[in-house]
């Protein structure tokens, strides 16, 4: 295995540690859904542009002018990820969203092989089947979800395999300049709907959390890393998310895990590791 691989693999798994603090973030955060898109996604823009700013100074603004379609579409899915996302989180459970997620190595796998020809390894399939696998165990059958909320998950899904292949696609692609014109133009969008209702200062601080950790870290670290692994593997450590969101809210909300949520994140884990290990030997 390649350095610029296993220090892919490193920028993602930080990256899925960062996104997997939404679950917190969400349930902490008593706002409607539009007013948490707006000032996460204002908070996240402002972190971004430092962030371009810091590694390439001014001359990263001449970024956003060789966008050109992939970037443009990068910046179109990541920005409807980001609204599936947030509306997900708020309008079904996190349990619910957590498990629809888990499919993203599928959809990432299709439509790499799809558009670039990238067949995924026997081995990477397997260890995404088995990490779906934990996902459908740690949360279950049940029918504690809503119908519009999982719908959005989907979307969420969909998008997210959409930017991991882009990516993938087009390595020399201003990808953090693409993520600054989705941060930006997603506020826009929810602004009419946004209200001031509920706006303390702790809640704004919470959604700055969510925009600076959640938001510009995570994205900052997703978009090196993806760079350098395929699709199926970029989705297949991103799974690592389903297990350690709950995790987060168990700890900090002290909501007890059940014996099936204990399983399954236990498949997840293992599934992802495994597949990692095997790779680096």
């Amino acid at each position: 295995m390649t350095d610029a691989r296993r220090r892919g693999r490193l920028l993602l798994l930080g990256a899925t540690l960062a996104w997997s603090t939404a679950g917190l973030f969400a349930r902490a955060i008593p706002l409607d859904t539009p007013t948490v898109i707006l000032w996460r996604g204002l908070f996240g823009a402002a972190g971004l542009v430092g962030l371009l700013l810091v590694l390439q100074g001014p001359a990263g603004l001449r970024d956003f002018g060789r966008l050109g379609r992939a970037g443009w579409l990068y910046a179109l899915c990541s920005g409807l990820g980001m609204l599936c996302f947030v509306g997900a989180l708020k309008a079904t459970t996190i349990a619910h969203v957590a498990i629809i997620y888990a499919t993203v190595p599928f959809a990432a796998a299709g439509l790499g092989w799809l558009v670039l020809r990238e067949r995924p390894g026997s081995g990477a399939m397997a260890a995404a089947i088995a990490a779906l696998s934990g996902s459908v165990v740690m949360v279950g059958l049940g029918g504690d979800g809503r119908a519009l909320g999982d719908l959005m998950a989907v979307g969420m899904v969909l998008a997210m395999a959409a930017i991991i292949v882009i990516a993938r696609a087009r390595p020399g692609l201003p990808v953090l300049a693409a993520g600054i014109v989705s941060a930006i133009w997603v506020p826009l969008v929810c602004l009419p709907f946004a209200t001031l209702d509920g706006l303390t200062v702790w809640n704004v601080f919470l959604m700055a959390g969510f925009g600076l950790l959640n938001s510009t870290l995570g994205f900052a670290l997703f978009i090196y890393g993806s760079r350098h692994c395929p699709p199926v593997e970029t989705a297949l450590i991103g799974a690592l998310e389903t297990p350690l969101t709950p995790l987060w809210v168990w700890l900090v909300f002290a909501e007890q895990p059940t014996a099936a949520t204990l399983a399954g994140g236990g498949i997840v884990m293992l599934a992802v590791l495994g597949h990692l290990s095997r790779g680096g030997r």
